[in-house]
């Protein structure tokens, strides 16, 4: 039975998925708008519906960390230095803070990097705490919310719990201060601790040139069933393969290196994103959270993303459909990801093929420069915009104190 599903998987990539598939390309006339209101939500226009105050910070917090490192312009937690530069020449920006709905602090906790490029989150604590503490003090507008109406890109591992193992992260949970904030992170999983209710979710930031760059023409045939690139074990930290990725990537490896169906390995190519765009579905071992840039490829590429991800909370995922474009598989399942992949319809694929191809969900998982409208700067603004207006509950009697600042590890309460 395996072996003529294989059989017509086969087929099914070399015939009729790859001409139908390849159509899905083209953006002016095979693609299917979102229905509903996810579609409306996903092109909204947030100019006219927020105000953002952005504060003047010293440079120490933004201009001179990334002065001091520039590789943190082209890293997956980059939207945390784009967002800044997006707000400040965006229409929603006010510079009469009476007038703001929303309080953004640009400061770039993610852009401590180690020699080989990996950011170190170990002082974005202190360095938070001493930006709240000096908005606190030079403005009346923290105060009054405690932060309710303050939001923070905080684009790490597992967000504003500010360290890259989830068993350390969980026991430090968020950062104390920023427990009212709104927090813009890359980190979503339900029932999680570094996860506060009302977060917004956002994709990783993945350079739109360099995919650019790599666009290969529309009809090119899907000749690639099942693809994927990346390591499978963390090798120094976890050779056995159970803590990476919760241990789902060294599942899809043990299961299917062999498999013919599956195009998988840990080299990654000269020819990386013109082979996403050969392949009918991009595995998306995602783990804990979605920022890998493997997500957003998938969807700019056109390739069906298979997200393995128990208790997922995926990017803008009040406005993107990613149940209709793309396949969930349990953690659980993935030794039956073939049998899985095999069974969906050949017309269920054509359908999310097109709904990958509207250039509005592209658009939506992108940090472009310049910005462009229904990108993924404004669908943050968007997710603000719906939080709006603030709860009255939000605002503190004169005297009340929610938040406890000597809360959390000593070392976080050492002077930045």
């Amino acid at each position: 039975m395996r072996i003529s599903m294989w059989v017509f998987a086969l087929l099914l990539v070399s015939g009729f998925v790859c001409r139908v598939g390849a159509k899905g390309l083209d953006h002016s006339l095979h693609t299917e708008r979102i229905s509903g209101s996810a579609g409306d939500v996903l092109e909204d226009n947030p100019v006219g519906k927020l105000k953002v105050y952005i504060y003047e910070l010293p440079s120490k917090y933004n201009k001179k960390i990334l002065q001091k490192d520039p590789r943190c312009l082209t890293h997956m937690f980059a939207a945390e230095i784009f967002m800044h530069r997006f707000l400040l020449s965006s229409p929603v920006r006010t510079l009469n803070p009476e007038e703001a709905d929303w309080f953004y602090t640009p400061i770039y906790p993610t852009c401590d990097l180690t020699p080989t490029g990996l950011p170190l989150p170990f002082k974005s604590p202190r360095m938070m705490r001493s930006a709240i503490q000096l908005i606190s003090s030079n403005w009346p507008y923290w105060n009054r919310t405690e932060g309710a109406d303050h939001f923070f890109v905080v684009p790490h591992d597992f967000g504003a719990c500010f360290h890259y193992q989830e068993e350390k992260a969980i026991e430090r949970g968020i950062l104390p201060l920023l427990q009212r904030a709104t927090l813009v992170q890359t980190f979503g999983q339900r029932n999680h601790v570094c996860l506060n209710e009302g977060s917004i979710t956002i994709p990783p930031y993945a350079p739109p040139q360099k995919m650019q760059a790599h666009l290969i023409p529309q009809d090119t045939p899907r000749s690639i069933f099942v693809y994927f690139r990346g390591l499978f074990f963390d090798v120094n930290n976890d050779p056995e393969g159970g803590y990476y990725a919760r241990g789902a990537r060294a599942a899809v490896w043990e299961n299917f290196k062999d498999n013919p169906l599956f195009d998988i390995s840990t080299d990654h190519p000269v020819t990386y994103y013109e082979d996403m765009q050969r392949a009918v579905f991009c595995l998306c071992p995602l783990g804990w959270a979605p920022w890998s840039p493997r997500l957003v490829e998938a969807v700019i590429f056109g390739c069906i993303p298979v997200i393995i991800a128990d208790d997922i909370v995926l990017p803008f995922a009040d406005a993107i459909p990613w149940e209709q474009i793309g396949v969930f598989v349990a953690e659980e399942d993935v030794p039956n990801l073939d049998t899985i992949l095999t069974s969906i319809p050949p017309e269920v694929i054509l359908r999310k093929q097109r709904l990958l191809a509207n250039p509005s969900m592209k658009q939506a998982m992108l940090f472009p420069q310049p910005a462009q409208p229904g990108d993924a700067f404004h669908q943050i603004l968007n997710g603000l915009a719906r939080k709006l207006p603030h709860d009255k509950n939000v605002f503190l009697k004169p005297g009340e104190k929610i938040l406890n600042w000597t809360a959390g590890p000593v070392g976080d309460l050492k002077p930045w």
